[in-house]
């Protein structure tokens, strides 16, 4: 069973798909964050935890180990749902091992962000224990955008991880609705979608036939409302 998270920083939005009992938890950037408006990182990520009892990822924005590792700890006493979303490398591509593993052994729940390749899963997996849940956030839409095919890392990274009950594969930089049933296709725990996918995943299930009748009636209203007319 592939879990779904909704992946949106806006309060109002997780509100509303709290409710929701398809979505079983939360992913959040800090690109996510300031497009929601927020101003008071720690305020805002508080806000969030408190309007929902499912699991919250927040992120750190340290681009070095032990900021990282100080942000992570931080995080941690939020809430008992919040997993401290921690990026795979820094932006200067250098590995963030030491970072994951201080927080791994002092019980932290993680998600690995920006994680690319299974490559990069082997190395996660090099310093974590087999206890501390630990979620792996692949990112199969970005993948998919640069020309590169998603699903061999997904198979490897999942493959590799086995071993490891407290690891969760997810799909992250969701495209399109059918991202989930490929997601599922693969053995993914966990795949985070935009909040109007799983809107379009609650509708799975149309015909083909009725899909056509859909499209046709959408175009039969658009032409109306703009009142086209064909000339000679």
């Amino acid at each position: 069973m592939t879990k779904i998270f909704c992946d949106i920083a806006d309060i109002n939005q997780i509100k509303k798909f709290n409710k929701k009992k398809i979505v079983k938890g939360f992913t959040t950037n800090p690109s996510l964050m300031r497009k929601a408006g927020a101003k008071d990182y720690t305020k805002y990520s508080k806000d969030i935890l408190a309007v929902t009892n499912k699991p919250v990822s927040c992120e750190v924005f340290a681009d070095n180990s032990k900021e990282m590792i100080l942000q992570g700890n931080k995080i941690n006493k939020w809430g008992k749902n919040v997993y401290v979303k921690v990026p795979v490398t820094n932006s200067k591509g250098k590995f963030m091992g030491a970072a994951i593993n201080s927080l791994n052994k002092n019980k932290v729940k993680l998600n690995i962000t920006a994680v690319y390749t299974a490559k990069q899963t082997k190395q996660i997996l090099s310093k974590i224990d087999k206890k501390t849940k630990v979620i792996i956030s692949i990112f199969g839409g970005r993948m998919a955008d640069a020309g590169k095919d998603p699903v061999p890392e997904f198979k490897k990274s999942i493959k590799i991880s086995k071993n490891f009950k407290n690891v969760e594969i997810l799909w992250a930089s969701t495209r399109e609705p059918y991202n989930y049933i490929q997601a599922k296709q693969l053995g993914c725990h966990i795949i985070t979608v935009p909040p109007k996918i799983i809107e379009k995943i609650e509708s799975f299930g149309k015909t083909f036939d009725s899909l056509t009748k859909d499209t046709v009636k959408a175009f039969l209203v658009d032409s109306k409302k703009s009142n086209f007319k064909i000339s000679s």
